[in-house]
């Protein structure tokens, strides 16, 4: 009788454990789901190139500033620089670069470099309205204009008794607003005068009539005897 009455009481269990488990109803709207924008996400926005500076640099400006605006100019095929022009005989400069810039009423700014020089890797002539006046010790002819950039001096003034590089002549214009790179130079042609960069010494020059310019590291020094100014960048 127990085992007939266990047997029995374990049916009734196996009985009740059979309940139904009902899926949950689901809800008016519809099943839900993972929230799927549809909108393109937003552009990571890029880094926007600094704009052009629009004026030239004003004296005691950053060298950085100089650099900028040089480079801001329209650059120059360095290929029609390589000749000057005398009298209407032309020469080939090879390696060389010659360039003249307009100066308004007064004689055009010419340079040129010498691969040979040691001193002074580009050499411009300036029509000073106020030229510096020839030192007492110094012969010869007196070129107060005469300007000798070798990117760590300036020299303003000297003394030459025949054209020296300018021997063979002029070299073509460089028209206003463009910019022309040889070697560690870049120099452009502006309403304002002609900037030069020397990227090597970080140092620039302005050259115009009115006056000669500098930037970056070039400073006043005492000038040699065969010179009126000079600028440095040595301390």
């Amino acid at each position: 009788m127990r085992l007939t009455g266990l047997i029995a009481v374990l049916l009734l269990i196996a009985g009740c454990s059979r309940a139904t488990v009902e899926a949950p109803e689901p809800s008016p709207t519809g099943p839900s789901a993972p929230s799927i924008s549809s909108a393109p996400p937003s552009p990571t926005p890029s880094s926007s190139k600094p704009s052009k500076p629009s004026a030239p640099p004003a004296a005691g400006a950053a060298i950085a500033d100089v650099i900028a605006w040089i480079e801001a100019g329209r650059p120059a095929d360095p290929a029609g620089y390589h000749k000057a022009t005398r009298e209407g005989e032309v020469t080939d400069l090879i390696d060389d670069v010659a360039f003249t810039v307009p100066a308004g009423s007064r004689r055009a700014t010419t340079c040129m470099t010498d691969s040979e020089s040691t001193d002074s890797a580009l050499a411009c002539v300036v029509d000073l309205v106020n030229p510096p006046p020839q030192p007492e010790d110094i012969y010869g002819q007196w070129k107060g204009g005469w300007i000798d950039y070798g990117g760590n001096t300036l020299r303003v003034g000297s003394a030459h008794g025949d054209p020296g590089r300018f021997l063979h002549g002029d070299g073509a214009e460089l028209p206003d607003g463009s910019s022309l790179s040889f070697g560690d130079y870049r120099c452009r042609a502006d309403r304002v005068g002609l900037f030069c960069v020397n990227y090597a010494h970080r140092s620039a020059v302005l050259l115009r009539p009115e006056g000669i310019g500098t930037f970056g590291c070039l400073h006043p020094v005492p000038p040699p005897a065969d010179a009126a100014k000079l600028f440095s960048c040595a301390s």
